[in-house]
């Protein structure tokens, strides 16, 4: 993927801007993101029963605009969640007050908000600046630049990709960005994630290529087990390529959805590559387990293993953390039948501790992307998640995120 995005990547009709409204010092903390026309539109959000405010409104807008939707803003810098009639108070002023400036219906504007939990939002600082940022709005690439920026909270960088596919004769663009870098556990996708296309696609298509897509990418990484309140991704698709309309899961359908997971799972592994404190990407992969489901089961327990991570962060081929995760996660099978490999290289074999060299093994393990493999001999069962180390530095942040 290239550093920065081009004028090129930006699909037709779409139009981005962002500012300092005054939520975090001195830094980009509002985002814009709207569609010249009424887009079709398909979110996911978190399944944490504590729901953020702004989580609640855009569930209630996609339902009641029919999936119709011409803009997304967002707040970093205070999640307005557990913040009680006054935080759904002031999300609905927010989509008021945007949708006034986009001249479209209130219910056609989706909310969303990231950063601390439990302290009320300064809604105030939001709205007076809504009409500037409408006006500032541009389908210039730095502009698409400013709002991968200003939905940024513990992240260190941002994160952005493009992808293209030929619908007959003319060209899709896909882009998306999210934010994430800790409470990355997927339970929808744990994080903000903004996708736009100038394809045209029905509704119910375009929200079941979403949720496909996100199952795979954005559902298949961890961070550190925690599920956020305010998950949000969202899709929109205003048809201003020109290409013909999918409506049916035919070829065309096929080429979007491509074209649609390489961008999420761009984007799912710049998060993990991004987690809080995090020196190399870890992916597991559980092979011959008696479902899928059962193997990504074992694969998320091992992904999540503390003991796991830390010794990733100390590049330490402790294979036994690994088969110690798995028999822990309620799925059954025989320890005397794993083989596991680290890094491409076997460490055991039936259970048992293969000889190998651990200095050889240590080198491989301080990359900055390591693959696991656990073929547990069971069945034709596989998955795979994606996860990083613990170091030292994410205890440091999350234990003075608020001061």
């Amino acid at each position: 993927m290239k550093s920065q995005p081009s004028r090129a990547d930006i699909p037709r009709g779409f139009t981005f801007a962002a500012t300092a409204c005054g939520l975090k010092k001195a830094r980009l903390d509002l985002a814009l993101l709207t569609s010249d026309t009424v887009a079709t539109a398909a979110a996911v959000f978190t399944t944490n029963r504590v729901q953020a405010a702004p989580v609640r409104l855009s569930r209630e807008h996609l339902q009641n605009s029919g999936h119709k939707i011409r803009g997304v803003i967002v707040n970093s810098g205070n999640a307005n969640c557990c913040t009680g009639p006054q935080g759904i108070a002031a999300s609905r002023k927010t989509a008021a007050k945007l949708s006034r400036s986009l001249g479209c219906r209130q219910d056609e504007i989706l909310v969303c908000s990231t950063g601390v939990i439990g302290l009320p939002l300064r809604a105030e600082k939001i709205l007076r600046t809504i009409p500037q940022l409408a006006q500032a709005r541009s389908s210039d690439a730095p502009a698409f630049e400013q709002f991968t920026k200003a939905i940024m909270t513990t992240d260190t960088r941002p994160k952005w990709a493009a992808a293209k596919c030929r619908i007959g004769r003319k060209v899709v663009r896909i882009l998306g960005c999210a934010k994430g870098s800790g409470m990355i556990e997927p339970h929808m996708a744990t994080m903000l994630g903004f996708l736009a296309t100038d394809a045209a696609v029905s509704p119910a298509l375009l929200s079941k290529a979403l949720r496909a897509a996100v199952s795979r990418t954005f559902n298949a990484i961890t961070v550190d087990g925690d599920t956020s309140t305010n998950d949000t991704v969202t899709l929109l698709a205003n048809g201003e390529s020109g290409a013909r309309k999918i409506s049916s899961e035919n070829s065309d359908y096929r080429k979007f959805c491509a074209a649609l997971e390489v961008v999420c799972k761009s984007l799912a592994l710049a998060i993990v590559a991004d987690g809080e404190g995090a020196e190399r990407v870890i992916e597991i992969e559980v092979r011959g387990a008696t479902s899928d489901r059962a193997a990504d089961k074992i694969a998320r327990t091992i992904a999540n293993s503390p003991l796991v991570k830390t010794a990733f962060a100390g590049a330490d081929p402790n294979w036994g953390r690994i088969l110690a995760a798995a028999g822990r996660s309620g799925v059954s099978f025989e320890p005397n039948s794993v083989d596991i490999h680290i890094a491409g290289m076997s460490v055991c074999r039936r259970g048992r501790e293969l000889g190998f060299d651990e200095r050889v093994a240590h080198r491989k393990m301080l990359a900055k992307y390591v693959p696991v493999i656990v073929d547990l001999h069971a069945g034709r069962g596989a998955a795979r998640v994606w996860t990083c180390d613990f170091t030292a530095e994410y205890v440091r942040i999350n234990a003075s995120y608020r001061t």
